[in-house]
Formats: structure tokens, C-alpha cells, sequence
């Protein structure tokens, strides 16, 4: 039988219809998906009424799929023969574990295409009205995790003395030390900073506040994972009043 393919599709940010149009017609071609936990399941419309939908799922704290099962049962769905979507929050190579899964693929001899999506780290910003670059307050903008595999800490005051726009993933358990350094690295505590939880939904919450009231406003808010923070001048946009309004309704 001749060897199926894998596509890694970017399902972007949370909203159904930020989907990319590529993912759309590709999702369709599966026979075989392999579906991320934060993926919004309202996106499987696209897939075909026979295909086979199966769940990996990944949240920190929570019981994950592991890394090296989903490996396996891509190769061996497309060696089978199978065309394999696999669907991924966001974009495939933002913090998603893309590419591990491409060099597995490519290393066994799979054929395999990325589909970009939207990212959460612009999406989730712009839809509180947040700018990400501007050309007054932010010449660059810098995407980090603020929870690495190993442990290590993130180098904070590089990032600091860049004076980029900072988006965070994944820092909301870590929270606390990330505000400390920032400030111990010179950032004003009078920084603007946002946090948005559920980006793009209609549950979507966030916080505006700055820098030094940052951890004690999240808290007070009772916004926790998944979430995107924002730190930087352009955060001082955030528009809270209209973004519940503006934010698409998604089941």
C-alpha cells in the first residue's frame, strides 16, 4: 500500500472561524485526526462524517497523551496508507510541540506539511484591541513560554533590557517569580500589562493592569490556564469595556 501523508494543521486560537482556509480543505482529506485538547472541537465540522477522530490531549497538570504515542500512531496511520490531520491549537511551531513531530515524521520517512494557523499570542491581544508592535511604543515583539521543559528559568532580564513587547505562554503557574524578575531587571512596575484567558471565546476574561499589580489583579479576576499575558507599553491599549462584545461567540 503507498504511504499516506501527515498534514500538521495550525487550528488557530480558540474561534472556529479563524481557521485558515487550508486547514478547512485539508481537514476534510483526513481519513485519521489526531486532536489536540485545546483544539475547539466546533472545528471537526469540516472533518468527513468517516473520519477517525482521535483524542491526544495535552494541559499542563493534567494527564497527557504522551509525546513519543502520538509519534507512533502518526507513522503508522500513514504507513498505512492513511492521510493524517493533525490538529494542534494555534499554530504547529508556536509552542506546540511541531517540530518534534515533523523531525519524527521526516526521520521515518514520512511525507509531511505544515498548515500555519493563528497563533493565540497575537489573536488573544488583538482581541482586546492590543497592538503587538507599534511604531511609537514597540519596534519588536517577543513570544516566550513562561514554563520550559527542563525547568530552567527563562533569561527575564535580557528580555527586559530588549524593551519588546512581551507575550507570554504558559506563564500564569509562574506568575509570581516572572513579575520579580521583570522588576528586578529594571521594567517599571508602572509597565502596562494584560492577561487574556480563553482568547477569541465567548468565555474569553481578562485583566488590565500594570506590571507591579499584575499577579494580585489575576488573582482577584480568577483568571487561570489557558492564558496569554501581555507586557509592554502597546498593552496600555487594551480596550476591556467592548472586548466581551467584540468577542465571537464559539461553542
Amino acid at each position: 500500500m503507498q504511504t499516506g501523508k501527515v498534514y500538521l494543521i495550525g487550528a488557530g486560537p480558540g474561534d472556529p472561524e479563524l481557521m485558515t482556509l487550508k486547514a478547512v480543505r485539508l481537514l476534510n482529506s483526513a481519513d485519521v485526526v489526531l486532536i489536540d485538547d485545546l483544539v475547539n472541537r466546533a472545528v471537526l465540522v469540516h472533518a468527513r462524517s468517516d473520519a477517525r477522530i482521535i483524542e491526544v490531549g495535552k494541559r499542563g497538570g493534567c494527564q497527557s497523551t504522551p509525546q513519543a504515542f502520538i509519534h507512533r500512531r502518526m507513522i503508522g496511520e500513514a504507513r498505512a496508507g492513511k492521510v493524517v490531520a493533525r490538529l494542534k491549537g494555534g499554530d504547529p511551531f508556536m509552542f506546540g510541540r511541531g517540530g518534534e513531530e515533523i523531525e519524527a515524521l521526516r526521520a521515518a520517512g514520512i511525507p509531511v506539511e505544515a498548515i500555519s494557523g493563528v497563533t493565540s499570542g497575537i489573536a488573544a491581544p488583538a482581541a482586546l484591541g492590543i497592538p503587538v508592535t507599534h511604531r511609537d511604543w514597540a519596534p519588536g515583539v517577543t513570544f516566550v513560554t513562561g514554563h520550559t521543559r527542563d525547568g530552567n528559568s527563562v533569561n527575564w532580564a535580557a528580555l527586559a533590557a530588549a524593551r519588546t513587547t512581551l507575550v507570554i505562554y504558559m506563564g500564569i503557574k509562574n506568575l509570581p517569580d516572572i513579575v520579580a524578575q521583570l522588576l528586578a531587571a529594571g521594567l517599571p512596575a508602572t509597565t502596562p500589562a494584560a492577561v487574556v484567558q480563553h482568547g477569541t471565546l465567548a468565555r474569553q476574561r481578562q485583566i488590565k493592569s500594570n506590571l507591579g499589580n499584575l499577579q494580585a489583579a489575576t488573582q482577584q479576576a480568577g483568571i487561570g490556564s489557558p492564558a496569554i499575558m501581555v507586557i509592554g507599553e502597546v498593552a496600555g491599549l487594551a480596550h476591556i469595556e467592548t472586548c466581551a462584545e467584540t468577542a465571537i461567540k464559539a461553542a
